[in-house]
């Protein structure tokens, strides 16, 4: 009798980890205006978001200190590479507080080109509701949050580039154009 209590117990505890697991994950958010926010530059140039209305916008939020946004760097820079001189802006928005000087490192360590924004009071990621580091948002050219991509990707996938540049060639109405949730794989 005690063996059928401690199996039973033992599937019940198994479905709680379960569904507190599946339950904890962040939701995806789509489908809103973008807010818009402004932040300086690695250069002390203050970028605001609604500057690049008409264009696709990539707006990534990071910190040095996370692991898994050190390691999308470097396919964020081919995917900027490949897409710099169309209407695709890529803003990587810091939220390290220690300054420009630790995020001016790692940005010349990695040989990224792209945008740097540092937002060390955590504007963005307050606006944006993000929950862990990295997160990256596609805005359409009506400023509108088409993709929320949860954690880090491969932006230098044949599927990363062929999503966006199908984003780019869809002038006429860009939100019918939805990411595969594995786009980077």
């Amino acid at each position: 009798m005690m063996q059928r209590w401690g199996v039973g117990a033992a599937i019940i505890a198994v479905g709680l980890i379960a569904a507190t697991w599946f339950g904890a994950k962040p939701a995806r958010h789509t489908g809103f205006p973008a807010p818009d926010f402004s932040a300086a530059d690695l250069r002390g140039s203050v970028q605001r978001l609604s500057d690049y209305r008409g264009k696709i916008v990539f707006l990534n939020v990071w910190a040095t200190w996370c692991p898994p946004c050190r390691m999308e760097m470097p396919s964020m820079e081919q995917l900027y590479r490949r897409f710099k001189d169309r209407d695709f802006v890529m803003l990587a928005v810091s939220q390290d507080t220690d300054g420009p000087a630790a995020v001016r490192a790692l940005v010349e360590q990695v040989g990224v080109t792209f945008p740097v924004l540092i937002d060390p009071d955590g504007e963005v990621s307050r606006r944006y509701g993000v929950t862990g580091y990295p997160e990256t948002f596609v805005i359409d050219r009506d400023g509108k949050v088409i993709e929320h991509f949860i954690g880090p990707e491969d932006w230098g996938s044949t599927r990363s580039y062929q999503y966006f540049a199908h984003l780019l060639q869809a002038d006429s109405n860009p939100q019918q154009v939805r990411a595969d949730p594995a786009v980077g794989s």
